[in-house]
């Protein structure tokens, strides 16, 4: 009998209101993977990698996620749509029905925990119904040594029992799947769902608040990476825009592709011990990192294999667009060491501008930094939401607001601070449509997008000629190493070009619209940061 089956006898899930389960406790990735085959709930693909289907849902639900309104959040949770309140008792009803559901089960437990800087780490139990999901939570979160796990007490607990269906009428959530946070119980629940981005992003929704509230940190939804000389470069964007492909760089040190923290010490911490990519129109020629990073250990996520072999097809988007990949940090060769950076100096706003306006590359000022944080402006990529079906025009306040729990405001005046006392630059990348809106467009080349960074994060753009957007005012470089000149003003790009300003003015308007509820919380600069609509 190994350690872990001897200390997993010893593991009460009774205070958890969990009974008599069977606890497989902290197995390997080798031992989720053969059991989750030999179940027949996966399916090993010829990388190695094991492949799943996570049922009705193949991406977040942002409508049925709840935060509990207790005396913790009441006055400091932004309330609203985003942020959508669930009461104490029925919160505690429902857990009860999550814990007699999964009592008398096998349920796999994992403790992990998040925050790779050792003066921010918090401690996490996951409690799953399913070996995949445990896996899932093993390449996400961050990996104790064994020597750890005796003495390990867990801060946040996650519950996630994929099928278990709420009653809505009874159990106070909008449908039978449900994501909800608990800051005084410190737990995260989660049921009728098999999306494993829910596990993920509920504790880094929890870390939202617990960082800027109780430890003077901002937490940011953005990949991070290190360069030879030690420089961090940020790269802040939605799902699609390009953080995980864009930050793997075999120039420069991954630090993480998803959730960082920036403290007071001036230090960027990857909050995860692992990876979550995207894998539609996979090539190992455009993005080699992740390709090779698919191997035994990799969890992919309602993929389509190629007909009569388990050879995975990446252009088959049948089952939805959001495919996906997890897999530790450490199937990439070229990491930082520790998942810290030190001296921030450049960060990368993500767009995938599906209007074709914005340019691929341009400068901002303070001002318009914090202007276009707060809008968190891109499109949304069919499949990574329940219901979207198209990509559409959407702004996500500080490029993450289904994961923040305070005012946007919050999160931008921290940014602004650090970013004026790091003195870093700012520049927004349209990693989006060019030649048109999209349907008429085409989606940028990942090889020009590549070389503007490079040239930002080197000083090559430091001394050429800049001019502002007549509409956004955001300042456009004239040229770039390795990129075609015609291309850095998307205006020279349509063939229509009386089209291409009304479409800009008619943009600029919605960046308006949407900043209108954020125009009393902003200072001078920040509404000097806006584009022109007159």
């Amino acid at each position: 009998m190994d350690n872990n089956t001897l200390f997993a006898q010893s593991i009460s899930l009774k205070e958890l209101g969990i009974e008599n389960a069977t606890v497989r406790y902290q197995l390997s990735a080798d031992e989720l993977h053969a059991i989750t085959v030999q179940s027949g709930q996966g399916v090993e693909a010829s990388t190695g990698a094991l492949a799943i289907n996570t049922g009705e849902f193949t991406g977040r639900s942002p409508q049925d996620r709840f935060i509990v309104k207790d005396s913790i959040t009441e006055d400091k949770v932004w309330w609203g749509n985003v942020n959508i309140p669930f009461t104490p008792e029925a919160f505690e009803k429902l857990y009860n029905k999550v814990t007699a559901f999964l009592s008398n089960k096998e349920v796999f437990v994992r403790d992990s925990y998040v925050c790779s800087d050792p003066n921010y780490r918090l401690n996490v139990r996951v409690v799953t119904e399913t070996a995949w999901s445990n896996l899932f939570c093993y390449n996400m979160f961050l990996r104790p040594e064994e020597s750890e796990l005796a003495n390990f007490t867990p801060e946040w607990t996650v519950v996630c029992a994929p099928s278990f269906m709420a009653d809505p009428a009874v159990d106070g959530t909008r449908q039978s799947n449900f994501a909800i946070l608990d800051f005084t119980k410190k737990i995260a629940l989660i049921g009728g769902t098999g999306y494993t981005g829910e596990m993920k992003k509920g504790i880094f929704s929890a870390l939202n608040f617990i960082l800027p509230v109780f430890e003077n940190t901002l937490p940011m939804h953005c990949s991070a990476n290190v360069g030879k000389d030690g420089d961090t470069a940020i790269f802040f964007g939605l799902s699609g825009t390009g953080k995980t492909t864009l930050s793997a760089d075999p120039e420069r040190k991954l630090i993480g592709d998803d959730e960082h923290g920036w403290t007071a010490e001036n230090t960027v911490f990857n909050f995860e011990g692992g990876c979550y990519a995207k894998v539609i129109n996979l090539s190992e020629e455009n993005e080699p990192d992740i390709f090779r990073a698919i191997k035994k250990g990799a969890l992919l996520e309602n993929v389509v294999f190629k007909p009569g072999t388990n050879e995975v097809d990446y252009d088959d988007v049948s089952i939805t667009q959001n495919t996906r990949v997890s897999y530790p940090i450490t199937h990439i060769d070229n990491i930082q060491p520790g998942s810290i950076g030190h001296n921030p100096k450049n960060i990368f706003f993500l767009t995938a501008d599906s209007f074709g306006i914005l340019p691929p590359i341009s400068k901002l000022t303070p001002g318009q930094a914090a202007y276009h944080f707060i809008s968190g402006y891109t499109a949304k990529v069919a499949g990574t939401e329940a219901g979207v079906t198209e990509p559409q025009p959407n702004f996500s306040a500080c490029f993450g607001a289904p994961f923040m729990p305070l005012h946007p405001t919050k999160y931008a005046e921290m940014l602004s601070k650090k970013m004026k006392d790091a003195d870093v630059k700012v520049w927004l990348i349209n990693t989006g449509w060019t030649g048109g809106a999209y349907g008429t467009g085409s989606r940028m080349k990942l090889k020009y997008t590549r070389a503007m960074i490079t040239a930002a994060l080197n000083g090559e753009l430091d001394n050429v000629e800049f001019e502002n957007h007549k509409v956004f005012g955001i300042a456009k470089p004239q040229s770039c190493p390795n990129v075609p000149s015609e291309i850095l003003n998307p205006r020279n790009t349509w063939e229509d070009k009386d089209l291409y300003d009304k479409k800009a003015l008619e943009l600029a308007q919605k960046f308006k619209a949407n900043f209108a509820k954020f125009e009393e919380f902003a200072n001078a600069e920040i509404l000097a940061g806006a584009p022109i609509t007159e």
